[in-house]
């Protein structure tokens, strides 16, 4: 087993530049009860004050090691709990609520709800038994077991069912029909509730919505589907609701002059309102096109700016100050969350999508939050994403070691962690440390045993080795019998490697399946530029070099139809590291002193002959036809940055025409791999190019 070390200084090839192309204390009784990535992952680490351990010897053996103690931040004095509960006083909870928040953002998730447990070991009061159930929610999420799902299913049904408890009793349906008529059904009708009864409404909506999520993860039926869809829409009208009275009541302050917000709020009521309304118009920004157009015929239309808006209000985000307007004793109780869903939008929801995506803005959080809670895991996360989103791979790997090391209570947390570290040490190519993340994720985690098993896999074929073949044909014959269906459809990606892992068995070989693996994780796009230069690019060529023998006969390599599928996808991995070394990701934090010896024009010049061979080629493939389509698509972005914005659009509405771009109409059936989320970021690409966004 690998001891911990401190992670090596980057060696020369990797800091090469381009001249080489490259808790109650009450005193009652208990109830029972800015760098750029040339800095080292040490550097970073060391100036965080972090303890630093060698990326490479994570694994499982994480478990066993001896990682250097983390000093737990205090946990400060725990607000008081009164009792006895009464509806009438459940507001008093919130500060005690807060609190467990807030030593839960600090890793401390086990003293979290141990504090809620001892609180409400009922389970009956409003904002505890919630809250409990969120925590539960989130537990559940991670680890993606059945068990987990279940309890976290039933302590969300029981919030939800206390919250019923709490709200304004229904009018009979004679007056509830009326309300219908008059209007009086919507915000007469908040307004006529008392404060519980306001907080109660909202969150009801919130343990409904949590239901439904889980219930979406777990049913993994249409027929479960559709039910918790229909919950998802109670909850999102309940928002809604909510939102314009809170809009009326700050419209008629400002009219008397006590604008531009009703004081008589609360700010926690507030914060969640903007939580919910917010979360819901981003929710249905999201949804595909022709979905949102069924979705918008029963009233409900998603504007993504709208609820950024409302999630930025919360914390008091502005795009011209570093620092929030709402301070840390002003805020509401739901003000991490407003700021965690804006982290997940600008920095994961990202990949997909262009439009409202700020990276400066998710640093200014990241930032403010960790101030705040340094050793926070959560943040440390969005830390990390951050940095590889800004193409500081090995920053972000030193990001992610330190949120395993700042806690060990939830394990499945580390998952994430080995993930990313996966990705990111493919973005470096260092395929041994990414393997070992593989292995991690295969061994643990439950999320897609399919989807890990292949990236081990893959990475022993990349590899080479009689040893690391064997192993890799044997787990690509398990790929497939691994696969998972959530509300009754198969996940793409798993779809993806099944196919792949197929095509290994059959041929008894992959060409590049590591480096393809970092093309699909966009590792390619989030690499330092020099590394795709001095050690992507060069195995492509390698590659090439090998196959344009066979050229004019290809029926005589491999099995006999396997040329051109190699072929092409060898160019399109040419012409999407040509693209990034001549046009790095608009978020790449580039090193200045980073010299191209090949002309822009040039490279750029050479990544679109790479796409047109793919278009060439393309009716001569047998397989892996998303090869072309991703083929328009980079190619389309690629003329989006050489400012031929006409012949971008082009290429990216080639994606979105439905026709065979690589066949005739006799040839594929069926969708191609990857389909939908290529749509997606094509369609975020349209939006950029129509805004004029660097691509």
């Amino acid at each position: 087993m690998d001891t911990p070390q401190a992670t090596p200084a980057r060696t020369p090839q990797e800091t090469a530049h381009f001249d080489g192309d490259h808790k109650p204390s009450n005193g009652q009784a208990t109830p029972p009860s800015p760098l750029t990535d040339s800095s080292s992952a040490l550097e970073v680490l060391n100036g965080a004050k972090t303890p630093a351990t060698e990326p490479t010897s994570f694994a499982s053996e994480l478990s066993n090691t001896s990682l250097p103690a983390v000093k737990k931040p205090p946990l400060g004095e725990e607000p008081p709990v009164k009792w006895p509960y009464t509806t009438s006083t459940a507001l008093d909870d919130i500060p005690g609520v807060a609190f467990a928040l807030d030593i839960f953002l600090k890793s401390l998730m086990v003293e979290s709800e141990e504090y809620c447990h001892r609180s409400d070991p009922k389970k009956e009061r409003l904002y505890f038994a919630t809250g409990f159930g969120l925590i539960q929610c989130v537990k559940a999420l991670m680890s993606y077991e059945d068990d987990d799902l279940l309890a976290a299913i039933g302590h969300t049904k029981h919030g939800n069912a206390i919250a019923s408890k709490h709200r304004k009793k229904s009018a009979s349906l004679p007056f509830r029909l009326a309300g219908y008529v008059t209007g009086a059904n919507g915000v007469n009708w908040v307004k006529s509730m008392t404060d519980v009864e306001r907080h109660a409404e909202l969150v009801y909506a919130e343990s409904l919505f949590e239901k439904a999520l889980l219930g979406v993860v777990y049913s993994g039926d249409w027929l479960a589907f559709i039910k918790e869809a229909l919950n998802m829409r109670t909850a999102f009208q309940i928002y809604r609701q909510l939102g314009k009275y809170l809009d009326q009541m700050d419209a008629e302050a400002l009219a008397r002059g006590e604008g531009p917000e009703d004081k008589s709020i609360d700010v926690h009521f507030r914060s969640g309102v903007y939580l919910g309304v917010g979360m819901s118009h981003i929710l249905l920004s999201l949804m595909p096109s022709k979905l949102a157009t069924i979705v918008e015929l029963f009233g409900y239309k998603g504007d993504r700016h709208v609820g950024l808006t409302l999630l930025q209000k919360a914390g008091g985000w502005t795009k011209g100050s570093s620092e929030p307007s709402v301070s840390q004793a002003d805020e509401g109780v739901r003000r991490s969350i407003c700021d965690m869903t804006l982290l997940i939008f600008h920095l994961f929801i990202s990949s997909f999508t262009h439009d409202g995506v700020d990276v400066m803005m998710a640093q200014k959080i990241v930032d403010w939050n960790l101030e705040r809670h340094p050793e926070g895991v959560f943040f440390l996360l969005a830390e990390g994403r951050l940095s590889l989103c800004r193409s500081q791979p090995a920053r972000a790997i030193a990001c992610y070691q330190k949120a395993m090391v700042v806690q060990s209570q939830y394990r499945n947390l580390h998952h994430i962690s080995f993930w990313e570290m996966a990705v990111s040490n493919l973005a470096l190519w260092r395929l041994e440390d990414s393997l070992k993340c593989w292995r991690s994720l295969q061994k643990e985690s439950t999320w897609s045993k399919a989807v890990y098993a292949y990236g081990v896999a893959a990475l022993l074929v990349q590899l080479g080795g009689e040893t690391n073949q064997a192993e890799a044909l044997k787990l690509m014959a398990d790929v497939p019998k691994l696969r998972q269906r959530i509300a009754g459809k198969s996940i793409p990606l798993e779809k993806f490697v099944a196919r792949k892992a197929r095509k290994c068995e059959a041929q008894g070989r992959l060409l590049l399946p590591a480096l393809e693996l970092a093309y699909i994780f966009q590792g390619i796009a989030h690499a330092p530029r020099a590394t795709v230069a001095a050690q992507m690019l060069p195995l492509v060529d390698a590659a090439l070099a090998e196959l344009k023998p066979h050229e004019a006969a290809p029926e005589k390599y491999g099995k006999g139809t396997e040329f051109w599928d190699d072929w092409c996808l060898a160019r399109l991995l040419e012409g999407a590291c040509l693209r990034y070394i001549a046009y790095p990701d608009p978020d790449a934090l580039l090193d200045s002193e980073e010299v191209m010896e090949i002309p822009q024009k040039e490279v750029a010049r050479r990544a679109s002959v790479a796409f047109e061979a793919v278009f060439a080629n393309g009716p001569k493939i047998e397989l892996d036809h998303y090869i072309v389509y991703n083929a328009h698509f980079e190619y389309g972005r690629l003329l989006a940055c050489m400012g031929d914005k006409e012949g971008a659009r082009t290429q990216l509405d080639l994606v979105f025409s439905g026709k065979h771009l690589e066949v005739n109409a006799a040839g594929r059936k069926g969708k191609y791999s990857l389909e939908n989320m290529l749509h997606m970021r094509t369609n975020a690409a349209l939006e950029a190019l129509g805004e004029d966004k660097l691509l």
